[in-house]
């Protein structure tokens, strides 16, 4: 069983204000993404060098799609939660949470069960795309909390198709991932017995962000940071 990173997860009020977003601050459009109809989301995709078959997603509620997944059930990543969207509104798109990619995601619940984090039942999920249905499973908990602030990861297992091999090359390179926080060190001590080969790495400074993607892009390098730098 291993763990990797594989996608950075970036929210938005909506889909458009992601996508200018992602040209004014990195230099480069994202390509289609696609609906997820369980959730009543959507999202654009970039490809991120530096790390195998990782890419960014850039995702929102969709206004005109009504989620499967109906109420009290709650959308991933925190997406209904009013003071993630507030902190869109107020600054906004930006990193909030990280989705790492295991070869058997039920065990990889199991372990971090084990280590005193329930990551949420297993979902199947899927969506159309150009090259056929994408297909993949995903822990997302009743209540759609990230943990930790979205320093503990989403797990998914892909099926036969995987979204990154797709993608164009936008020149966005991922040099690292950062976990910080107080609790950062606990999430790192979790994901360790399952991580091969981690691009991330641990900060100590209880004040220092929850996440920060340090990224190479035709803008020049750029931090992202979640929670976002004040001002």
């Amino acid at each position: 069983m291993s763990l990797v990173l594989d996608h950075l997860v970036v929210a938005a009020a909506s889909l458009d204000e992601g996508v200018a977003w992602c040209e004014s601050v990195l230099g480069t459009r994202p390509a289609p993404g696609g609906a997820h109809a369980l959730f009543g989301t959507h999202n654009r995709l970039l490809k991120l060098a530096g790390a195998p078959d990782a890419y960014l997603e850039i995702i929102a509620i969709d206004p005109a799609a009504t989620p499967l997944r109906a109420p009290p059930l709650r959308r991933w990543f925190d997406l209904d939660d009013a003071a993630l969207q507030g902190s869109l509104r107020r600054h906004g798109p930006q990193l909030v949470h990280w989705v790492a990619r295991v070869t058997d995601i039920h065990a990889a619940v199991g372990q971090l069960a084990g280590a005193g984090w329930d990551r949420g039942p297993v979902l199947e999920a899927s969506r159309p795309t150009p090259q056929g249905l994408l297909r993949w499973k995903i822990t997302v908990r009743d209540d759609g909390q990230r943990l930790a602030g979205g320093a503990l990861p989403t797990l998914i297992q892909w099926g036969d198709q995987h979204p990154a091999r797709g993608l164009p090359d936008g020149g966005v390179s991922l040099q690292g991932l950062q976990i910080g926080g107080p609790s950062g060190a606990a999430v790192v001590t979790a994901l360790q017995p399952l991580a091969s080969g981690p691009m991330w790495r641990h900060d100590p400074d209880a004040a220092s962000p929850v996440l920060s993607a340090t990224l190479d892009t035709p803008r020049g390098r750029v931090v992202l940071r979640c929670p976002p730098a004040a001002g």
